[in-house]
């Protein structure tokens, strides 16, 4: 006997049960970006210039708030407060070396620039791992079909330290990319939304946090965060080269974030 047609699922009803808490938990994740991004454009607004501040400190300041309301509210754990300054000290590292050699530029004056780069800088890459770490306990993220750590951690490894040899010889980040790709090739994000299971590929959750990163980097300097050497006489678009560049910093983002959580639930149990 042929069984009853199931109905199908009005639109404002997948909207309301599936699409709308995923974008509430998504923005909600990325509280600290978004907080990044609004601080720059109020630098902008506010008369900064008249109170003696330097935008550069303003923003810090801010990034310090933000941080000690999001510990105060119980909105972020200790341990990914650690977890973002960990991200703060990798980024800003970059940032000292990338700055050195040209790749991108703080032309403002400020108090709390340390050679060349002002502090909050490093809050950049830390709304990454910040990101991360949220969707991770928001959406109850689970891996299936994960390489080894050992082989994850030299990949990711690996992919850090070229942002820094490739000046000095050969840019490994496509050879690293396709090893990446290999890697997880079977590894797949298992989520949840409002209890029901969702799943995607390990890479295109990689190449979709890389391209919302690029799109969230082009508003960052538009808002004067930084500025490139094509940008020197006016704003343009980030070049679309970086998109790869973002993508491969998320793997080392989520090898971090992954160990945390991997560790935590270990502690958990009995």
């Amino acid at each position: 006997m042929a069984l009853p047609a199931r109905a199908p699922v009005p639109a404002l009803l997948l909207l309301r049960r599936v699409l709308w808490p995923f974008v509430v938990q998504e923005l909600a994740s990325c509280t600290v970006a978004l907080g990044v991004v609004a601080l720059l454009a109020l630098s902008h607004l506010l008369p900064l210039a008249a109170w003696g501040v330097a935008r550069y400190d303003f923003v810090l300041l801010g990034c310090l708030l933000m941080q000690v309301l999001l510990l105060l509210t119980r909105f972020e754990t200790g341990r990914e407060a650690g977890l973002i300054a960990l991200f703060h000290l990798l980024g800003f590292g970059l940032e000292v070396f990338k700055t050195a050699h040209g790749s991108w530029a703080y032309p403002e004056e400020a108090l709390s620039k340390v050679a060349g780069v002002p502090l909050y800088a490093g809050f950049m890459y830390a709304s990454v791992g910040s990101y991360m770490a949220q969707a991770w306990r928001r959406f109850q993220i689970t891996l299936t079909g994960l390489p080894s750590l050992r082989l994850q951690a030299a990949l990711a490894g690996g992919a850090y330290l070229n942002f820094f040899t490739h000046h000095f010889g050969p840019d490994l980040r496509y050879a690293i990319t396709a090893l990446l790709l290999l890697a997880y090739r079977r590894t797949r994000v298992q989520f949840l939304i409002q209890g029901a299971p969702f799943a995607l590929p390990m890479r295109l959750a990689f190449a979709l946090i890389g391209l919302f990163v690029y799109f969230a980097e082009n508003a960052a300097t538009a808002l004067g965060a930084w500025v490139y050497p094509h940008q020197a006489h006016g704003w343009q678009p980030v070049h679309l080269a970086k998109v790869l560049a973002w993508t491969l910093l998320v793997v080392v983002a989520f090898l971090i974030v992954s160990g945390l959580k991997t560790w935590e639930e270990r502690r958990a149990r009995p």
